[in-house]
């Protein structure tokens, strides 16, 4: 017979995405919250920071009514700058944000105590460490004060820690609150990321890799020993993937106690008729857009594909999709037209002028507009990767190219000044997407893109890629996910395979196409929370029952 599981009384999760949406955690999380407010109501706190001065985030409300007495106590008592409301996403759970500013006079001492109580290197820390060191401590002084408030010190608590930026808040709560579980969660190693962003070869040399070594040679010392210990110390330590768990015994030298996959909500995409509408309005917009910047008509069955995601130009495949696309343009097979839309946010200035005139009127246009491959101008234009690429590969988008490509270089949130459409209101409007990753510890965009019926071509680097050949072979796009092999020196072979399984994507009748749309919505329905949660709750459990002996023992 098992031994049940224990549920937390309360749980506070941090992270620095928690009603702030600058990356991937930010959709992982706020999906999440749906399923924890399931099983938790209000005794789920979500904790992110305050960054709005006297305005409030897009996504929270608000609620001067919960917890108005522990809110009093904590800016009078505890000297917290907090704004207590709810997370504006299904469940609408509880959610604290601090201002962290204030304990930046502490950093000093902060830093000192890192290093004398784990041996965490802060000494050549540069970037975002410092911001995010005292924005997790911010996190520990508000879990701290809500328990002794509450009085939570004999209540089973656990409080998780998302990515390096809270490792500080890992390791507080636990020497200064030591009841209270901790769980630390990489979604990537930081080290990891950074060998693979260097150029270097990560998963063929990654047993001969020492963390440390790497680290200090990468100038990553402070992030990765912040890491590194908040993952030993931690009562759990969990992370997204089986390759990302390999990874971390491998850099960390720790293996992670559980595998938490990232799922999602269904709830978000569209069905029946709406569905019908949405696409058929998504792909007005991106063909009329690409109309305007190519001077020249856009067939309405034209193929969209795209890819997107952060602008990590090798780790995301960015490098590999355009040369794929450049392998299709340059082939001779397409037969019908294609744009291929490249939707990763980058330095913008601005959306441009002359675009933005030409959509306002609904000038016809009879020529391409000058670089008539992108939708906003950017700061540094001439040193871009992607613009560079797209130029190098041969791209001109001539009214007689079959294929043409599009780079959006803008957040898809609604007002960049040219769509004007979030995200999921474009990619539902896609025929396939492309995430040829090479360093991608699960992978939410291809996730996201057969939860709106989108077929999507990924890595078997990808979390994601791996977790899908459990239910197909991988080996063909008309399942629905093709998950293509890839090395650290098979680099044109992949842009080959993409290439090729986009163009047989493109001799598909109706009849084929919606039959793998069929096959994408039936895995998209085995990848939900209300099947990943179960590897949360015991992540929970792992946590107090190793935080009840670290207690006894001590």
């Amino acid at each position: 017979m098992s031994t049940p599981i224990t549920t937390p009384t309360y749980l506070f999760e941090s992270s620095w995405e928690v009603c702030n949406k600058v990356g991937g955690i930010y959709t992982v999380l706020s999906t999440k919250a749906y399923s924890l407010k399931k099983i938790f109501n209000d005794n789920v706190i979500f904790i992110g920071p305050d960054l709005w001065s006297e305005e409030s985030a897009a996504d929270f409300i608000e609620d001067d009514l919960l917890f108005a007495e522990w809110k009093q106590h904590a800016e009078t008592t505890d000297q917290l700058n907090i704004k207590v409301g709810r997370w504006d996403v299904p469940g609408n759970p509880p959610v604290i944000l601090v201002d962290f500013k204030p304990f930046f006079n502490d950093k000093d001492k902060l830093f000192y105590s890192l290093w004398e109580s784990y041996k965490v290197n802060s000494i050549n820390a540069y970037g975002d460490y410092d911001e995010s060191c005292i924005f997790a401590y911010s996190v520990g002084k508000v879990i701290e004060s809500f328990c002794h408030y509450f009085k939570l010190n004999n209540q089973p608590v656990v409080a998780q820690f998302n990515e390096w930026m809270l490792g500080m808040g890992a390791l507080y709560i636990q020497k200064q609150l030591p009841a209270v579980a901790t769980i630390f969660t990489t979604h990537a190693t930081s080290i990891g990321r950074s060998i693979a962003g260097n150029n270097k070869a990560l998963y063929a040399y990654m047993d001969g890799y020492n963390g440390d070594q790497m680290a200090y040679e990468l100038n990553m010392e402070a992030k990765h020993s912040l890491e590194k210990q908040a993952a030993i110390h931690s009562d759990c330590f969990t992370t997204v993937s089986d390759i990302t768990a390999y990874e971390c015994k491998k850099l960390l030298q720790k293996e992670p106690d559980v595998v938490t996959p990232n799922g999602f909500e269904l709830n978000f995409v569209p069905e029946g008729d709406d569905y019908v509408n949405k696409r058929k309005e998504a792909r007005s917009k991106l063909i009329r857009v690409a109309e305007k910047l190519f001077g020249s008509p856009v067939s309405e069955n034209a193929i969209l594909i795209s890819t997107s995601g952060r602008y990590e130009y090798r780790n995301k495949g960015i490098d590999i999709f355009i040369d794929a696309m450049s392998h299709i343009r340059t082939s001779g097979e397409l037969q019908r037209e294609m744009i291929a839309f490249i939707m990763v946010p980058a330095n913008v200035y601005d959306a441009r002028a002359d675009l933005k005139e030409i959509l306002a009127q609904d000038y016809e246009t009879i020529a391409p507009l000058q670089t008539p491959f992108i939708t906003h101008w950017l700061y540094d234009m001439e040193h871009d990767k992607i613009v560079n690429h797209i130029r190098q590969a041969g791209f001109t988008n001539a009214a007689s190219d079959k294929i043409k490509i599009v780079y959006v270089p803008c957040y898809l949130s609604g007002n960049d000044g040219i769509f004007n459409t979030a995200y999921y209101d474009l990619l539902i409007g896609m025929d396939a997407t492309i995430y040829p990753s090479y360093y991608e510890p699960w992978g939410y965009t291809p996730m996201e893109s057969i939860a709106f019926g989108i077929p999507t071509i990924t890595t078997n680097l990808a979390g994601f890629g791996l977790w899908a050949k459990h239910f197909v072979s991988g080996n063909d796009l008309n399942e629905g996910v093709q998950v293509i092999e890839r090395t650290d020196f098979n680099y044109f072979e992949v842009a080959d395979s993409i290439a090729a399984s986009i163009l047989s994507l493109s001799h598909k009748d109706k009849k084929e196409r919606n039959e793998i749309h069929k096959h994408c919505f039936d895995l998209s329905k085995e990848a939900t929370w209300n099947k990943f949660i179960l590897y949360y709750e015991k992540a929970f459990d792992k946590s107090l029952v190793n935080a009840n002996k670290r207690i006894v023992k001590h």
